[in-house]
């Protein structure tokens, strides 16, 4: 078995009852998920009982996955199944920053809880949409972009990118992506994140990120922006930096690869970066946790291979 990857989950992946399995079978899990209710009280309800609505408002969405992903990733450590290595997509890198060792939890939380205000303000402030296009090459959707002022912002995978413009332009933005031959799939998100409609939010975060004290990584954690491992001399203009830019999955999974990581286990919830992870191929082995059942097949998985 080569090097093993956590790699966390991130907004949209969402539902009501994400973590409560895990709640009652993780004593690891239930201490980082009082954790969160106690620096942020009502995470617990949001998470076991919240609404669709509520849960997909980004002040709400932030702290409540953060939670999730973090019980996912102590319930794993506490069966013994440890990561050389890191990676999350969007939020999830946030989460990831404690397992890393440049944050301490009640830091990595706080500065979600940042985050998550910064970016619903400017999507206030900043209408804006998503679209995810699907079955054109990159630079196929990059000459789409430019000519209808959005911004190409998630490279998901091959023949899969998400971009952000402002919503009155995705019905033009949409036909413009059928003539090309793709398909075009309006989000349901609440602004164009990762994108110019971000300046603000970004600016905001690096600021406040400039006020904390990161140490040096204990684990590799490679950026969406960069696809390279953090360091503590850069680590808060970088978390600015993300807010505004692409997530470059696609280029990151590829990096780590190359490096030597062929077991990616996503942590949080559902199983959205899997299913990339398997479409952007290479000799990769993929797993999830994000309840009990999944955990338990996880570890016996691990066990099995770690035997042979």
């Amino acid at each position: 078995m080569g090097k093993v990857a956590f790699v966390f989950a991130g907004q949209g992946a969402q539902y009501a009852g994400m973590g409560k399995s895990l709640y009652d079978t993780s004593a690891a899990a239930r201490r980082v998920l009082n954790e969160a209710e106690r620096l942020h009280p009502g995470t617990l309800v949001l998470c076991f009982e919240g609404t669709g609505e509520a849960l997909s408002r980004t002040r709400n969405t932030q702290p409540c996955l953060t939670a999730v992903d973090c019980a996912c990733a102590e319930a794993l450590l506490e069966q013994g199944v440890r990561p050389d290595g890191l990676a999350g997509f969007s939020l999830g890198e946030i989460a990831a920053l404690p397992y890393a060792g440049l944050l301490a939890f009640e830091e990595a939380f706080a500065l979600v809880l940042r985050r998550a205000e910064l970016m619903q303000a400017c999507a206030e402030q900043n209408p804006g949409g998503m679209v995810a296009v699907l079955k054109l090459a990159d630079e196929a959707v990059e000459a789409i972009c430019a000519a209808h002022n959005a911004y190409p912002v998630n490279y998901n995978c091959p023949g899969q990118v998400v971009c952000a413009l402002r919503k009155a332009d995705i019905p033009v933005f949409a036909e413009a992506v059928k003539a090309a031959g793709g398909r075009a799939l309006p989000l349901a998100v609440g602004g164009g994140f990762h994108s110019p409609f971000m300046a603000e939010a970004a600016l905001g975060l690096r600021t406040y990120a400039q006020g904390l004290a990161f140490a040096e990584p204990t684990l590799p954690l490679y950026a969406d922006a960069t696809c390279r491992p953090y360091a503590a001399a850069t680590a808060a203009e970088l978390l600015g930096a993300q807010v505004e830019s692409p997530v470059r999955w696609t280029e990151l999974i590829r990096t780590m690869q190359a490096d030597g990581y062929t077991d990616f286990i996503e942590v949080g919830a559902g199983r959205t970066l899997g299913g990339l992870i398997a479409k952007i191929g290479g000799a990769t082995r993929i797993a999830h946790v994000e309840d009990a059942e999944s955990l338990a097949e996880t570890v016996q998985r691990f066990k099995e291979e770690s035997a042979c």
